[in-house]
């Protein structure tokens, strides 16, 4: 694969020229030891190499991606073991070096997004995530904190993002360093006896989960799901990605509760009929949050256009529009199988979108009445789902706007 940068220039060597010749090979074979010590280094790193454009024409300093780099496109268990920081974060700042730039230099951008779906991505259907690429997922989103992220790359971060669509979901908010730390096996993710676990419902069994919500303050290390997601929003192809994975996630939740819109796995409670918790409360809960995450991504949206990052609303509705796959329903009969998370985003659609794209609160609700009728849940549980949803869905919108 090809390198766009002068490798001269970015070793710090004379530059060519007959003025310069003899200057170079005196440099070269006094420095032979520096020289091989530093390219040794670059290539073994697979770091991009900074590159400073010609001030003259107005251009600014771009970062080049490396050779090395670009290989990792095509490895996906060494691009995994090149982001993967370790469960200690040791190795955060490898992910930092190849991801955080503001600024790429030709292709670099989606050169690095590939790279993110070879590290963190399921290379098949129905293969789960595992722990190290569960750990990669979390440094990619800490290593883009708090960042402007390149044009070209947010796509590729937002399928990163969309690959952990439970994870994503289930950990906004949580922080703390007393968090079990960036990812955990599957065997921690299982619910307890009572039917409890932090990492969400109807979860694979052999699948790894990030733990995006984990903290280390030692490190100054904070994967920021929720920020991330807001600079991805300014992308139409990631705001694409990011809606048709949570719209995917609505479909695939709603065919697995019972026909009372309760969970299948709630155990039976050993208390008092005043201290029993329903088997709908969990199942509430979720669905309040992927209200609020739509509502949220609106909101997104709706204030990008205001402040001008968004110069053209209808062009970038536009583009949504040509970037997403469709509408998603879920199934008339009770599903219960457990699908990974990369197979719950990538879910067939079930047909064209119906109506706006971009109000959220059409491609939510009468989804949710569709497999209400679908499934004959009584009416007043079908309206008290539809409530808390649709309030949940204002709330996300306008929370903090």
């Amino acid at each position: 694969m090809r390198d766009g940068g002068s490798k001269d220039d970015s070793l710090g060597l004379p530059a060519d020229g007959p003025d310069n010749a003899d200057g170079r090979l005196r440099f070269l074979r006094e420095h032979r030891l520096a020289v091989s010590v530093v390219a040794f280094v670059v290539l073994a790193a697979a770091v991009t190499i900074p590159v400073v454009l010609d001030g003259s024409d107005g251009e600014q300093a771009c970062d080049q991606v490396s050779a090395s780099t670009r290989t990792l496109v095509d490895a996906p268990q060494a691009a995994t073991e090149a982001l993967d920081p370790g469960d200690d974060l040791a190795r955060i700042g490898s992910a930092r070096k190849l991801l955080a730039h503001s600024n790429l230099c030709g292709d670099g951008a989606q050169i690095l997004g590939r790279l993110v779906d070879a590290a963190t991505g399921s290379p098949a259907p129905g293969r789960p995530h595992t722990l190290a690429q569960g750990r990669a997922a979390y440094a990619v989103a800490a290593a883009v904190h708090d960042i402007d992220v390149p044009e070209g790359l947010a796509p590729g971060l937002a399928r990163m993002v969309a690959e952990y669509v439970v994870d994503a979901g289930e950990n906004r908010g949580w922080g703390g360093d007393a968090l079990p730390g960036p990812a955990v096996p599957p065997q921690e993710a299982r619910a307890d006896a009572e039917g409890r676990t932090r990492f969400g419902r109807f979860l694979a069994l052999n699948e790894a989960h990030a733990v995006f919500g984990y903290t280390d303050k030692s490190l100054d290390v904070d994967a920021g799901i929720e920020s991330l997601v807001a600079e991805l929003s300014k992308d139409p192809e990631a705001f694409a990605i990011l809606y048709d994975a949570e719209r995917a996630n609505f479909a695939h939740y709603l065919e697995r509760l019972t026909d009372n819109g309760g969970d299948p796995d709630f155990p039976p409670q050993a208390r008092s009929d005043s201290q029993s918790v329903p088997s709908t409360a969990g199942p509430d809960s979720d669905l309040k949050e992927v209200a609020d995450r739509i509502g949220t991504l609106m909101k997104h949206r709706a204030r990008y256009a205001m402040d001008g990052t968004i110069p053209d609303l209808a062009a970038f509705d536009r583009s949504v529009q040509r970037h997403t796959r469709g509408a998603f329903r879920p199934a008339g009969k009770r599903q219960d199988s457990r699908p990974v998370m990369g197979d719950i985003a990538d879910r067939p659609k079930s047909g064209p979108i119906d109506g706006d794209l971009m109000d959220g609160r059409h491609q939510l609700l009468p989804v949710l009445d569709a497999w209400a009728k679908d499934r004959g849940v009584p009416a007043r549980r079908a309206s008290a789902m539809k409530q808390l949803m649709d309030q949940s869905y204002v709330r996300g919108l306008w929370l903090g706007a």
